[in-house]
């Protein structure tokens, strides 16, 4: 059997359920549809008449568009669903929806970010129950789809090898709301595995959720990469090819957002400005998922200056997002 279609019915719930290898194949598969997009060749006939149902219980830009685009260029179509007009409001349970959906359509995609604790394992009970994959788009632990975009936005600025890298990873500071961990962690868990160095930095009260970092640790020591820990933004970003900083949560906050960005107001020195990008050197990318604080989590100068690879980023999502879709639905 073609090692592409072993990938059938599987689902993906953090990156490090599928070897490196099953990734490579997905990279591989975005990039041709990327391609065929570009080449305004069409490819409905890949997923003709498939159906995704779509669960989310949190707002949602790149991913709920990326996911319902994508399946319409495949020939198929998505159903949205906001928890909060559902019965899953009334309690409806994992189990009854996953089998429900799975009568219904060939995939049940969900983002549940918000609590730590909850999300991974509200997929995971409802993938005990389908029948068909259940895809993550954003927990509390990982972010599996962003993860794979920015691995192939690495690969179309740095080459395939991409074996000593070295990526920052930051928090910085926003105002906006307590965002999820699962971006940084995400990025633990999956830039290692291709022998990408990741340094990290945060305040104190940033730490991210240990079974995150216990799984990074485990993927690191597969694929080479290293994690390292700095004090400081500048400590993370001096030397690196790629700075990557963004705001997040603290975990034990996140279900009190005002006393977590009252927290987070001692620290709006963390900032990705020019200063910074010049410590990381001079030919230092920056990459952010989105959306971005302006002038809070990074400068304009900065976020639309010509290091910046947020727009190539976001539309890498699109091509991970299908190339998922057309090999396990």
């Amino acid at each position: 059997m073609p090692e592409h279609k072993r990938l059938k019915g599987r689902d993906l719930l953090l990156t490090t359920d599928w070897r490196k290898e099953e990734i490579e194949i997905a990279l591989q598969w975005a990039t041709r549809l990327k391609e065929l997009r570009r080449l305004g060749i069409p490819h409905m006939n890949l997923l003709p008449g498939k159906t995704i149902f779509l669960l989310f219980f949190d707002k949602s830009t790149r991913t709920r568009n990326s996911f319902e685009a994508g399946i319409t260029q495949l020939g198929g179509h998505a159903h949205f669903i906001a928890a909060e007009t559902s019965q899953l409001a009334h309690g409806e349970s994992p189990k009854d929806m996953g089998i429900i959906l799975s009568g219904y359509g060939e995939a049940i995609a969900i983002r549940h970010d918000l609590v730590p604790g909850e999300g991974q394992a509200y997929m995971r009970e409802v993938a005990r129950h389908a029948t068909v994959p259940v895809l993550n788009m954003q927990c509390d632990i990982d972010h599996p789809f962003q993860m794979l975009a920015d691995l192939l936005t690495l690969r179309e600025q740095f080459g395939e090898n991409t074996s000593g890298l070295k990526v920052a990873v930051t928090w910085a500071y926003a105002p906006s709301y307590a965002k999820p961990l699962s971006v940084p962690q995400g990025l633990l868990m999956l830039l290692p595995r291709f022998g990408i160095d990741v340094v990290l930095a945060h305040p104190p009260e940033y730490r991210l959720l240990p079974e995150a970092l216990e799984l990074a640790r485990k993927g690191s020591a597969e694929g080479g990469g290293t994690i390292s820990l700095a004090s400081s933004m500048e400590e993370a970003a001096e030397g690196c090819h790629v700075v990557y900083a963004k705001s997040w949560g603290a975990a034990k906050l996140l279900e009190n957002p005002e006393e977590s960005l009252a927290v987070a107001r001692q620290y709006k020195q963390w900032i990705c400005d020019e200063r910074l990008m010049s410590i990381a050197g001079p030919d230092a990318k920056y990459m952010h998922c989105l959306p971005a604080d302006r002038g809070n989590e990074v400068s304009n100068e900065v976020l639309d200056g010509p290091r910046s690879l947020i727009y190539p980023e976001a539309e890498n999502r699109l091509h991970t997002a299908k190339a998922v879709m057309a090999l396990t639905m």
